[in-house]
Parts: structure tokens; sequence; C-alpha cells
């Protein structure tokens, strides 16, 4: 009798843990799918999505307001990103004729994470891309002699180069845990996060796995958009630190092909200039457009 307790015990703890990953998964694979207060299944959305012309992109200036993102010597990431998005959005629509875009912010301002791409449902975008400035500085607990804990960054300007995400579910190794981290760091700021998010705390890695079914849909147009932003980089020069699949809240929600690139590295001086810089931005925001030109005559838009 006391050995067929533990084992319904044990039947229970494993029933309830399967209930607590799957239970906000599904919950945000139907808001995914709903759009336009119609709940559609995945193939739905992909037919809904597919062979039609490119009429507009959504382009996300990472962080604002009070939420700077990352820090460099003489720049916040918050204000580089809004500055390359705005000159991206007026270069795509002088270059790509009959192509609209549409900033989730055009001032210093925090956009929640879930509202940047509900931006992009609402209007029913073909790409969705947030740009952000990369950061290798970390802050690091360190004991003093007199016992007390002080926190002191530490600074590795030499880490440098371009590096393209779309989302998916990772194993999150320890470099892509740090980046996955302060990307979604923002949420925390948020109210409700973790009812708005369907549990899921930037915070914990294990919850990570509420992404795993988002993005399915658009995986392949996603990694092929990314792929076009890398080789235009790496075309002028700059370094090339890949397309990876990371776990970031921002691309999630978003019901069309989506990337996030990191632009540079703010905490390397060097790039931090070149990224405050009119010829440097002109040159980002250049092989921004040409990617997607290539993206828009590979997917026949």
């Amino acid at each position: 009798m006391e050995k067929l307790e533990m084992n319904l015990n044990r039947r229970t703890k494993l029933a309830l843990i399967f209930l607590g990953i799957t239970l906000p998964v599904l919950s945000i694979g139907l808001f995914v799918g709903e759009i336009n207060g119609k709940n559609l299944s995945t193939d739905q959305v992909k037919e809904s999505n597919s062979n039609k012309a490119m009429k507009l992109i959504v382009i996300d200036p990472g962080h604002g307001g009070n939420l700077p993102g990352a820090e460099g010597r003489i720049s916040a990431e918050k204000d580089i990103t809004l500055q390359v998005s705005l000159k991206l959005k007026e270069a795509i629509e002088k270059e790509l004729p009959g192509v609209k875009a549409i900033l989730t912010r055009e001032k210093d301002i925090d956009v929640p994470f879930r509202e940047r791409s509900e931006i992009a449902n609402r209007n029913h975008a073909d790409l969705f891309l947030s740009i952000h400035c990369n950061s290798a500085d970390s802050d690091q607990r360190v004991k003093g002699k007199n016992g007390r804990y002080t926190t002191r960054t530490i600074r590795r300007p030499s880490v440098s180069g371009t590096e393209t995400f779309v989302c998916g579910y990772n194993r999150l190794q320890r470099g892509e845990s740090t980046v996955a981290m302060r990307e979604n760091a923002d949420i925390l700021m948020e109210e409700n996060y973790k009812e708005n998010y369907g549990g899921f705390d930037p915070n914990n890695p294990s919850t990570y796995i509420i992404f795993s079914l988002l993005k399915r849909t658009y995986r392949d147009k996603s990694i092929r958009f990314a792929s076009y932003i890398q080789d235009e980089y790496v075309r002028l020069g700059r370094e090339n630190r890949g397309v990876q699949e990371l776990s970031l809240a921002v691309l999630a929600f978003a019901s069309m092909p989506a990337a996030l690139t990191e632009i540079g590295f703010i905490s390397n001086p060097d790039e931090e200039n070149y990224m405050l810089s009119q010829k440097g931005q002109t040159e980002i925001v250049g092989n921004i457009v040409d990617a997607v030109k290539r993206y828009k005559t590979s997917s026949g838009m």
C-alpha cells in the first residue's frame, strides 16, 4: 500500500510538471493564432501570409524611455537604435516603391515587448525587424575587504561584430543565455509580466521553453531574412558573428517572419563611434535595405 501511494505521488508530481510547462505554451499558441478576432490554425496563418506582395515592414527600435538598454562610453543603445530606425524607414519607403514602413516608437519612450509585435500583427506586416546594439560588458558582484558586496562592470572592449537572431527554442549555452536574458530583461519592468507572457520569467532559463512552438511557421523565412542581413554586413567588411536562434520575447509573438539584428557592440569604443557616425548609420541602413530587397525578390513578393 505504501509503495502504491509513493507511485501515485510520483505520477501526480509528473502530471503537475507537465501541466506547468504545457499550459503556458498552449495559452501563448492560442494568442498567436488569434488574428483579427478569428482563431486560425497554423496552416491557415501560413496560407494567409504566402504569395502576396510586400506592402509593410515594421521596424522596432530597441528599448527606449527609462529603459536605455546597453550603455557605451558616450551613448545609450536606445538612442542609436532610434536614429538608425528613423533613417531605415525613410530609406525603405524611398527605395522600395509600394512598401511602407512603420516604427514601433518614433521618440524616446518605452513600448512593452508584446505591444511591439502586436503593432506588426494589427497592421498585417510582412516583416518585423528589431534593431539593437550588442554589449560584451557584464556586471559582477565583488566582495570587499569589509565583507560587503559591491557591483562592478567588467569591460570587454575588444569584442566586436554583428549578429542577427530569429526566435527559437535553444538550450541556452552560457554566452547565448547572457544575450537572451539581457534583451528580455525589460519585461521585468512591465506590470503583470508573468500573466502577459504565459508565466515567462526572463531570469529563469527553464521557462524559455514556452517559446518553442511559437515561431515554427515562419522559421525558414526568418532565417533567410536574417542571413541576408548578415551577408550585407560582411560585404562591407563587418565581422560576422552569424545567425542564431534565440528565445527572444520581442520576436515570439510576431505573426510574420521576424528577426532581431545587433548592429554592433556599443561596449567596443570603435564600433560605438561607428554606430554614432553618419557614415556608419548610412552603411548599416544600406545593408538592411539591400537585405530586404533580396528577401523580397527571393520570396516572389
